[in-house]
């Protein structure tokens, strides 16, 4: 499952990378000097590497068998899996980007994107689809650096907002908040249950700052705000300033969980599947292992509320399960080949099916019927709003999310006001432009 933010820094990792770059090459079992990735073997079969965390996501054997279909039709082209954790993966990557021994076709995840892009280790894909004479109208999405494509988005993972139907019940909440003052008023309520309930969970772990794009700028999107002016940051205006400051209100009428500075994703979703929140704003990827680790928890999703009077399209945070080709590939047909395969129609639907996670094809459409009902209702929310992640393809991406995190911290903490909070972001974000 795709992360967005989650890890070290960008230039703290790319500092590790050469440490790391003896792994990678262990697991892709690669090189040759002509072909730092791929290689083409004496019966003249090329095989391609493809690096991802999505194989253990996956249900056992079923990633594979997609492998194994892509190279019956397509005769002289092997794929190699290189499978590990999205944090390995993420290492190994950065480290075969400081070494020039990226497997030819990598997972990626938009946070990474303009890093890849702007060192030149990852290709032009507007070049390739070009070069290949391929239909991107087809694609949901593309992210793209000065105007060029550089990841695909294959499969995209929404983050709705999930309700303890029993801790609502009981707060005398008859249904799922819609408005910010809804949710101010459940969040209340819930906590005035007593005992270590509380009505929201908000992750602001520095080190794994993800929370700053789900958590905190999923309330702008959501009313169809902006962080951004023009491709530049614009965190002073007032569709930001008025929900960080509603989040501000929540944190001082004490309905937050507390342990937030150094809370991750990960505790997020422990407190409330073990019933400590009332409403958390979180990844379908989670809903199975909810399920798992607390059958008899009763819960909801919605969308997330939006401000008071707004009547638009509700924008829905995700990430995604990108894709795109190393530069160094010395087989970027034959990768190419494998990426127009993940998107085609019925390949990309069978994949969103498999990662219960939307499509990035257009016409492709996922089959819920052996997938809790969640899902269904998931995929109305979306359909109804619009997908939105403004961190996605930013330079620096998870760096962004670090500092305004900070900020944040500092402001919920007392030592400075919210505007300054906005404006010192603003100013340290204007620096990585």
């Amino acid at each position: 499952m795709s992360r967005v933010g989650r890890g070290h820094s960008t230039a703290r990792t790319v500092l590790g990378a050469v440490a790391a770059a003896a792994t990678l090459v262990a697991m892709a079992g690669c090189s040759s000097s002509a072909s730092p990735s791929g290689s083409g073997d004496a019966g003249g079969d090329v095989t391609i590497e493809f690096a991802q965390w999505w194989e253990p996501e996956l249900p056992d054997g079923q990633f594979r068998a997609l492998m194994d279909q892509f190279e019956s039709e397509n005769p002289g082209i092997k794929v190699k899996l290189v499978s590990g954790p999205y944090a390995s993966t993420k290492e190994q990557l950065f480290a075969g980007a400081a070494s020039g021994t990226m497997p030819d076709v990598v997972g990626l995840d938009g946070a990474w994107v303009n890093d890849f892009a702007s060192k030149g280790v990852i290709a032009n894909l507007t070049d390739l689809m070009t070069q290949n004479n391929y239909d991107e109208s087809q694609l949901a999405s593309q992210i793209k650096v000065d105007g060029s494509t550089y990841m695909i988005p294959v499969v995209n993972f929404v983050y709705p907002m999930f309700s303890n139907d029993d801790l609502l019940a009981k707060a005398g909440v008859t249904a799922p908040p819609s408005t910010r003052t809804e949710f101010a008023d459940a969040a209340k309520k819930i906590k005035a249950l007593g005992g270590d309930v509380s009505g929201w969970v908000l992750p602001l772990s520095l080190e794994a700052p993800n929370g700053v794009q789900n958590d905190v700028m999923s309330w702008v999107w959501a009313s169809g705000g902006s962080m951004l002016k023009d491709g530049k940051p614009d965190l002073t205006n007032k569709d930001v300033t008025s929900a960080m400051n509603y989040i501000d209100g929540l944190w001082k009428d004490g309905v937050i969980a507390s342990g937030s500075f150094t809370m991750k994703e990960q505790d997020k979703v422990e407190e409330f599947t073990n019933g400590r929140v009332g409403m958390m704003i979180d990844s379908l990827a989670h809903i199975n292992l909810i399920r798992q680790s607390n059958p008899n928890l009763k819960f909801s999703i919605s969308a997330i509320p939006a401000a008071d009077g707004y009547t638009g399209q509700r924008g829905i945070p995700y990430a995604s399960w990108g894709i795109g080709v190393a530069e160094n590939s010395a087989h970027k047909d034959a990768a190419f080949k494998l990426v127009s395969f993940l998107m085609s129609k019925d390949t990309n639907s069978k994949l969103s099916t498999l990662a219960k996670a939307f499509p990035g094809n257009t016409q492709s459409t996922p089959d819920f019927s052996g997938s809790d009902e969640l899902f269904k209702k998931a995929f109305d929310i979306y359909k109804a709003g619009y997908p939105a992640n403004e961190f996605t393809g930013l330079p620096t991406a998870e760096d962004l999310m670090r500092q305004l995190g900070q900020q944040l911290q500092t402001a919920l903490d007392g030592q400075q006001s919210m505007d300054d909070a906005l404006k010192n972001a603003q100013t340290s974000w204007a620096a990585a432009f």
